[in-house]
């Protein structure tokens, strides 16, 4: 393969990366903030998630309506997009302060314990 061809495939490749990462919709997008509280419900059916974003932002969805957003407080190693959240619940409510671990895939161990933060309600326009 000649070097201008090659150069060009990586110029390529690198344009889609970008186009990709700018057309990655934002799930909050469109969403008005509420006040934070404390605690969600997690009766069945109330809320789905969690949905890790990136490594401080956390989403439960309630009923196509609301967004619930939290993260962690402060740091939390191991929290990305594709590992798995393992939540103490405690009773029928998710609370700012209760502990969560990550699991990253193909591993076994789980990360340390981290905090949640409070829970930030977005809803649509």
């Amino acid at each position: 393969m000649s070097p201008l061809l090659k150069r060009g495939l990586t110029f390529a490749a690198l344009a889609l990366a970008l186009a990709l990462a700018a057309n990655k919709s934002n799930p909050l997008a469109g969403r008005v903030a509420g006040a934070p509280v404390e605690c969600i419900s997690l009766a069945p059916g109330a809320t789905n998630g969690p949905q890790i974003v990136d490594d401080h932002t956390i989403l439960y969805r309630q009923s196509g309506k609301r967004i619930w957003r939290t993260g962690p407080v402060g740091t939390c190693p191991g929290l990305r997009p594709l590992a798995t959240m393992i939540v103490d619940v405690y009773g029928s409510q998710l609370c700012h302060n209760d502990r969560f671990r990550t699991i990253e895939p193909g591993m076994s161990i789980p990360s340390a314990s981290c905090r949640l933060d409070r829970f930030t309600p977005y809803d649509k326009k």
